[in-house]
């Protein structure tokens, strides 16, 4: 890797004329590059255990995602770790590597020796290697065990960062195993039609159809939570010991709760794809940060048809991860924590700013749990006023590094760990159910709440499927009891299942499915990461990986583990059908309303 730092230095140890070495140019421009060189591979050292300890991979498309989110990414560092004293370390590691050196004569031997016409060629050839290496040496060829830890480890962190800067977006075409196009669509029209839908388009490339009702039609409001990082083993009805989700494990009873629900991916975004466009993940960027992503065909078109107000709350500013843009041009208003960002920032939706009067509490992330809580009571009164059904998509921030949270609020102190933030979470829940049921809205008003993915989602397989699975109900449903699926579910399904509680007959173009609807033969959750794309199917776990990579396994879901098996051509082509079309379908603008 410090190959690549010395590629200009080279070029100046080439051209730079005889008659000047040792010359203060000469001694300025060699301590320069010396002292910069040296300072960034000190503190890309430190930077990578940090990502490391969060995310449990080398640099990777999240470290090129954050260098566009400077506010959110220096503030979340400088409230986590204690930056004066690593950024000391480090000068004191640099200054000791210049003395040892000094020590050692290398800069007098440096500003002494004349280049002979030999010497240049030599450096020429040198020169060149990391060109070739560059080239021809994939981030990918480093990846030679089947423990994806030991991949990892064997990547160098610098280049693992320009690899992914490069391939920031994965054309599924290039690098993933395709089948005939026509074969896809009929296989994924058979896999989508459920005994409440019909089929009723003719073009050989939509899977645009009706959706039948089968209870009566109510329109209740509908808040939606979407939890941040949150796993299902943090409740205790999913084993944990802790109690620190007594709210979620209270509320869990009372309401329809699904047993087997996992995540689509490990970011937010990622999560954000799947509920709101009801579409399996694609490689690379979630759509909600690609281009083309307006006017999509989505959960909030549906609410519109019915004759509901859609609204986006978050408690950071929008602006990051590209979430104002995203919601703000598929037909949701905005109330967020806006820093002033106007870069990017297109949309023509209503866009409204958590104030500073109306803010507890807020850190890197943005303001606590318990602010936006606030900011959706606002609005609910007022569309409850205006005798307008509401639908409030809410993004909570609170469960992320550095963990912090008001003070005395729960029996743990801010700061100092993921389970305080969890409880702190689940405590702001508590408060807002308590304060909400005085609402004259709250009757006839639906909780839906569902995290957007786990917290540390890697492990020791490429996708650790038990970091996929997070905790997800719906409460207050009106006329529906109290009830667990067991199916296997992803989020993609999560608000198809409601619309069937609620009775609504409406145009769908999801892939998601009421799951109540299907038979426990079918069941299946979409799992993946932006390189890996994988079907669970009961305890048959099929991945698609680039360089046209397929792999299968059976799923043990007591230990968490997987077992390598023979390649499945029914199930090669069923994964296939699903990822070949959503890429089509996104390509091809076939997303759009």
């Amino acid at each position: 890797m410090i190959s690549f730092f010395v590629i200009l230095y080279t070029l100046y140890l080439i051209l730079f004329p005889n008659k000047w070495i040792g010359s203060l140019v000469d001694k300025s421009c060699t301590y320069v590059f010396y002292f910069l060189t040296t300072l960034i591979l000190t503190f890309s050292f430190f930077a990578e255990l940090t990502f490391w300890e969060e995310f449990q991979n080398r640099f990777n498309f999240i470290a090129v995602d954050y260098l566009i989110y400077t506010y959110e990414v220096v503030q979340n560092i400088n409230e986590s770790y204690p930056i004066p004293l690593l950024l000391f370390v480090v000068f004191v590691l640099v200054f000791l590597q210049y003395y040892i050196l000094k020590k050692q004569n290398v800069f007098k031997n440096t500003f002494s020796s004349k280049r002979t016409s030999k010497d240049r060629i030599l450096l020429v050839t040198v020169l060149i290697i990391p060109f070739l290496y560059g080239a021809y040496i994939d981030n990918n060829d480093a990846e030679w065990s089947k423990n994806r830890y030991e991949n990892e480890i064997s990547k160098a962190g610098i280049y693992s960062f320009f690899s992914a800067f490069k391939n920031n977006e994965l054309n599924y075409t290039d690098f993933y195993k395709t089948q005939d196009l026509e074969l896809s669509f009929r296989k994924l029209k058979g896999n989508l039609n459920t005994p409440n839908d019909t089929l009723f388009s003719e073009d050989k490339h939509s899977i645009s159809r009706t959706v039948k009702a089968y209870n009566p039609e109510t329109k209740p409001n509908v808040i939606f939570i979407c939890l941040e990082s949150f796993n299902a083993d943090f409740l205790h009805h999913f084993g944990n010991q802790k109690s620190i989700t007594p709210n979620l494990d209270a509320l869990q009873k009372q309401s329809v709760y699904f047993e087997n629900m996992y995540a689509t991916g490990t970011r937010t975004v990622r999560g954000m794809e799947a509920i709101t466009l009801s579409v399996p993940p694609s490689p690379g960027r979630s759509i909600v940060k690609r281009k083309n992503n307006r006017g999509l065909h989505n959960i909030g078109d549906v609410f519109k048809e019915k004759g509901y107000s859609r609204t986006f709350f978050y408690g950071g500013d929008g602006y990051f991860d590209n979430m104002n843009n995203f919601f703000g041009s598929n037909g949701f208003d905005i109330v967020d924590r806006g820093r002033g960002y106007l870069f990017g920032e297109s949309f023509t939706a209503k866009r409204t700013n958590i104030k500073d009067k109306d803010i507890q509490f807020e850190n890197a992330w943005g303001v606590c749990d318990e602010d936006i809580y606030k900011q959706v009571i606002k609005e609910a009164d007022l569309n409850y006023a205006a005798n307008k059904p509401f639908f409030n998509f809410i993004m909570t921030t609170s469960n992320h590094r550095p963990y912090t949270y008001p003070e005395n609020k729960i029996d743990i102190p801010s700061g100092t760990g993921r389970d305080g933030a969890v409880k702190y979470t689940d405590y702001a829940i508590g408060k807002f159910l308590n304060t909400i049921k005085d609402k004259p809205w709250f009757d006839t008003t639906v909780i839906a709440i569902m995290a957007d993915h786990c917290a540390n989602s890697a492990g020791k397989w490429e996708l650790n499927v038990g970091k996929y699975h997070i905790p997800a109900l719906i409460y207050n449903l009106p006329n529906a009891p109290k009830t667990k699926i067991v199916k296997q579910a992803s989020q993609i399904d999560f608000f198809p299942t409601l619309f069937g509680y609620l009775g609504w007959e409406y145009t769908s173009n999801f892939y998601g499915k009421d799951i109540n609807t299907i038979d426990i033969a079918d069941q299946r959750a979409f799992i993946g990461n932006y390189r890996k794309l994988g079907l669970l199917k009961a305890d048959k776990l099929s991945i698609l990986g680039d360089q046209n990579k397929s792999y299968f396994y059976k799923y043990d879901q007591q230990t968490n583990s997987l077992e390598p098996e023979t390649e499945s051509a029914m199930a090669l082509e069923e994964i296939i059908s699903y990822y070949q079309t959503n890429d089509y379908r996104y390509q091809n603008g076939l997303m759009k309303k």
